[in-house]
């Protein structure tokens, strides 16, 4: 297997937080799937929770070089913990589409984060075909 693509991103908690107060459920909606909001909500420190997510799924539209365009959903991106917490990737609309057109089968992405920042990086993974001698 070969890295890709990388992408990485930084996350203010605090500007998060300024904006789940500022528009409240819109945009806790508009930016998480319900699976990722009940896995805030079951957690005493939300805010780092949702902002660890924002900071991957812009890390993983970083790796696509694409960003935050178009027809792309916020939600076309869902991160979900596996049984042994690690942070696993689903992608699903307009994003699952440009994702197939650059041949990405799997992101394998990490996030940690503070009461004041969170941080996410993903890289995408493809087997390498090398030529016989």
């Amino acid at each position: 297997m070969e890295i890709v693509a990388h992408g990485i991103d930084l996350v203010d908690c605090p500007r998060i937080e300024e904006m789940i107060k500022r528009h409240g459920r819109r945009f806790v909606e508009r930016i998480f799937t319900d699976a990722e909001q009940a896995y805030a909500d079951a957690n005493k420190n939300r805010v780092e929770k949702l902002a660890g997510r924002f900071a991957a799924k812009e890390a993983i539209l970083k790796l696509m070089g694409t960003g935050w365009r178009g027809k792309i959903a916020w939600t076309d991106i869902e991160i979900v913990n596996n049984a042994a917490g690690q942070p696993e990737v689903t992608l699903d609309g307009e994003v699952k589409k440009i994702a197939g057109k650059l041949g990405i089968k799997h992101i394998s992405v990490s996030i940690t984060h503070t009461a004041n920042f969170a941080i996410a990086s993903a890289v995408t993974l493809a087997e390498v075909k090398r030529k016989k001698d």
